[in-house]
């Protein structure tokens, strides 16, 4: 057995959030003795570790105050952290003793030869590390959560429970963090979204699929409305296409060999095997050929759809609107010459910026990302260099044209190219991939695509794949989050609403209600008899962006006075006055009051 200290040189986040895990987890064992431990790993913003009562205790946030208090006694006893290297035969033989049949299974996976091990006090893990030198460095923690979760990501192994916790340099960086974290909690879509009535789960349908309720659907409708307005007027053509399609489809692809794991089950129909499309453009391919072999002077040729996916997401990754197994992507995919990349590729980087500030995203909610394959990975990308040295350049020489800040990341491209990926950060600032630009050469060489160039020979048209806002899923739990469900008046699902005083002025404020509603508005008319303090209260809870309050001095000078959600009186004003305001609201897509 080699025994060697642990070797501290800097002291990175992450190595003290993984530290904190194992105080965790022996803090666990000590209270909670027979407790099967499964793995602890350090994440972006904190730590988790997965463990298994074995049914001897359930954990929930009831018992983190005294697993916390256990954990700050370790860390003030200064356990330093060891580093022991073992055989797999000596690993297997101590971990089999100690009857832990998760870190056994692991320790069968490992290739033969060294296996490493880190203690502290009393509790040995196995680990590659690195650790802290001694539990006192670990300076600011705080568990935040218990979730299921199963062994390794499959349904068919046990359910475990992960003890999600956080863990910082400073007290006040972990204070600044736990009151983002209450704000998020706020703003999290799903609390929103049930407030508000946007959308709805039921598990008669099955986890992953919502249902879009009236008021989420009419924002669903409004973006997909404003999405495909604005691709047709960039010359694109909209298209409808199945949500089924043979397997062979997706074997031509390579999405079959590459993603099958995302993909639902084939069902049997004759002698065919049909499955549930994961993505469209092999579709889009299909209406490319339709045609025959076509001619140079018909490209660019601009394809796009609102179509609906399906993905095997896995249970306990599934979440409201933003992580569902059913989907409708704004998808696009462009067949264009070599000589056209360059100019459609700043065509779609120009519509997402466009898309984005009619949004209301500002330029430091987002970055972006030139998201790189990895030449060595032959098993997860396509097998050619020369392809990806050439859409990779193309795509810096795009962000250097228009000196448009970004990074890169490799190994975070589609299979069969690089991409350009937008990622919008949340509500506690970490990023998220929201639209995406993706040059193609892999697709169209698959499925032999043809045009016939100027010369009169036969060329290979390259395909780009762009979506400008994402799913509708994810881009309304984003806005959701984003505006805490204070959406602009343009995309808010009502966007006023009338409050007459008393039923005298009832009848003015049914035709005012109607005039507003030939105009396009979306108005409710609330005449119910409950005092106007509560219908507004009501209405400012529902995030209604104009009360329009009507009584009878209001019905002698034709007039309303108006009040906004932020509790701002406009006082009274002529009605055409207000349609002006809320028109000059909707046309200028503004973002928020001013």
């Amino acid at each position: 057995m080699n025994k060697t200290d642990n070797q501290k040189t800097t002291l990175p986040i992450e190595t003290m959030r993984h530290s904190c895990a194992h105080v965790m987890a022996q803090a666990v064992l000590e209270l909670y003795p027979g407790t099967k431990l499964a793995i602890g790993p350090s994440t972006e913003d904190g730590f988790y570790y997965d463990f298994d009562p074995q049914g001897q205790h359930k954990f929930s946030e009831l018992d983190f105050v005294q697993i916390e208090q256990k954990m700050k006694e370790i860390i003030r006893s200064k356990q330093e952290f060891v580093r022991e290297e073992i055989s797999k035969e000596e690993a297997l033989s101590r971990f089999e003793k100690e009857n832990e049949p998760y870190k056994l299974e692991i320790i069968q996976d490992l290739d033969d030869g060294t296996i490493t091990l880190y203690k502290n006090g009393p509790f040995v893990d196995l680990c590659r590390g690195p650790h802290v030198q001694n539990t006192s460095e670990i300076k600011a923690f705080k568990l935040l959560s218990v979730a299921g979760a199963y062994w390794r990501g499959s349904e068919k192994n046990p359910m475990l429970q992960r003890i999600y916790g956080t863990c910082f340099l400073t007290k006040e960086e972990l204070a600044d963090y736990l009151l983002r974290l209450e704000e998020a909690k706020k703003r999290d879509h799903r609390r929103v979204g049930k407030d508000l009535k946007l959308f709805t789960t039921s598990p008669e349908v099955g986890a992953g699929l919502p249902l879009w309720l009236p008021n989420g659907a009419t924002i669903r409708r409004i973006l997909e409305r404003y999405i495909v307005d604005m691709e047709l007027a960039e010359g694109y053509q909209h298209v409808y296409t199945p949500v089924l399609a043979k397997t062979e489809l997706y074997k031509i692809s390579g999405h079959w060999d590459h993603y099958r794991g995302s993909m639902y089950p084939p069902m049997a129909l004759d002698d065919d095997e049909l499955v549930l499309r994961p993505m469209n453009c092999p579709h889009h391919i299909q209406i490319y050929k339709s045609e025959g072999v076509r001619s140079y002077r018909e490209l660019p040729l601009r394809m796009a759809e609102l179509g609906q996916m399906f993905r095997l997401e896995k249970s306990g990754e599934l979440t409201g609107l933003s992580r569902v197994r059913s989907m409708c992507l704004n998808d696009a995919h462009i067949f264009c010459t070599e000589e056209q990349i360059h100019e459609e590729i700043i065509k779609a980087l120009q519509m997402v910026e466009k898309a984005y500030k009619d949004l209301g995203f500002t330029p430091d909610t987002y970055t972006y990302r030139l998201s790189l394959g990895d030449r060595n990975d032959t098993v997860k990308y396509v097998d050619n260099p020369a392809m990806w040295d050439k859409a990779e350049n193309e795509l810096r020489v795009v962000f250097k044209e228009l000196n448009l800040p970004h990074y890169e990341a490799p190994g975070e491209a589609a299979f069969y190219g690089p991409k350009i990926d937008i990622q919008l950060k949340n509500v506690l600032g970490k990023e998220e991939t929201v639209s995406t630009i993706q040059v193609d050469r892999h697709l169209p060489e698959r499925f032999q695509l043809e045009y016939i160039g100027e010369d009169g020979k036969p060329h290979q048209p390259i395909m780009i794949h762009r979506g400008i806002i994402s799913t509708m899923e994810r881009m309304t739990a984003f806005l959701i989050e984003y505006y805490a469900g204070a959406f602009p008046v343009w995309l808010s699902p009502v966007q006023a609403i009338i409050l007459p005083i008393k039923d005298s002025v009832n009848d003015f404020a049914l035709n005012f209600h109607l005039e507003l509603q030939k105009m396009g508005l979306r108005v409710n008319l609330d005449i119910r008899n409950e005092k106007l303090g509560y219908k507004i209260r009501e209405a400012q809870v529902q995030k209604i962006p104009y009360m329009l309050v009507i009584g009878e001095k209001e019905l002698q000078e034709n007039k309303v006075a108006v009040r906004r959600r932020d509790g701002k009186d406009l006082g009274a004003m002529s009605i055409d006055d207000f349609k002006s305001l809320i028109q000059d609201d909707i046309n200028s897509k503004r973002s928020r009051f001013e």
